[in-house]
Parts: structure tokens; sequence; C-alpha cells
């Protein structure tokens, strides 16, 4: 979504007209109606960043990235730390629907679980990850490139 998006500009502009036909009293809606299209726009924009960034992560662990000479990662990031990083995002970007619906649904109880199994995921995925961690050789490994 661009800072001049016509589409946008032409919402606004119904959104205007409209206002001038049905008078102030229904300003309050139109005004709501108006930002939850903006929301939805925007929610758009971060969900197609978010795949993007997930599907680029995939594409270099599919690579085999475990070297950054080949991937272009800073090599003081420990391994795992995309994977970690986009389960968090998306954790993140999902914990907002699924705690209205939870709330709505089943009230304060409900967001509780919502939430507990939010943190559990990813409490999970990082004890996976430092269990590996601890699980590796600690012997000099020989790269292809010493021989």
């Amino acid at each position: 979504m661009s800072a001049r998006d016509p589409e946008l500009k032409k919402e606004l502009d119904a959104t205007l007209a409209t206002r001038k036909e049905l008078g102030p009293e229904y300003e309050d809606e139109l005004i709501d109606s108006f930002l939850e299209k903006i929301e939805q726009r925007l929610d758009g924009v971060v969900d197609k960043r978010v795949r993007r960034q997930l599907a680029e992560q995939q594409m270099v662990v599919a690579r085999g990235s475990s070297r950054p000479q080949q991937t272009g990662q800073s090599p003081s990031l420990p391994d795992g730390f995309g994977a970690r990083l986009g389960l968090a995002v998306a954790s993140l970007v999902l914990a907002i629907p699924l705690s209205a619906i939870a709330a709505v649904n089943a009230g304060l109880s409900g967001l509780i679980a919502c939430w507990t199994g939010i943190v559990a995921v990813n409490g999970l995925q990082a004890s996976r990850s430092w269990f590996a961690r601890d699980r590796r050789p600690t012997g000099k490994q020989s790269s292809e490139w010493e021989e």
C-alpha cells in the first residue's frame, strides 16, 4: 500500500460524499466503516509481508543454510534463529484474532487457554532449539573448504 493509494482515495471521496447526502448523524458509522477498510488493507499488507518472509526463510532452510557464506546470513546468528523469529511473528499476528474469538466465545477462561497455548507453542520451539544446541558435538568441525 503506497502513501498515495488511488483506491483508498476513492473510498475516502465516496465516504465524504455519503456524509454530505446522509448528514452528520451518520458520521460516526461512516468513519468506522472507512477505518475498517483501512485496517483490512493494512492487515493484507502485513500478512503478505509475513508470508513472504516465511517463504524466504523456508527457501533458505531448503537450500541447507548451515553455511552463512552461501546464504548471506550473519555468522553471529544462532542456528534456528529465523525459525524461532518466524514462529514468534506468526504467533503475534494470529494472537489478536484468536484472543478475540476465545474471549467472545468462552470469556476469560477461553482467553487464558488461548494464551497458554500460544506461550506453550513458542516455549516448546525455544526448548527444542535449546536441547538441539546442547546435543551438538563439541569437537572441531571440519568444513568442506579445509582439506
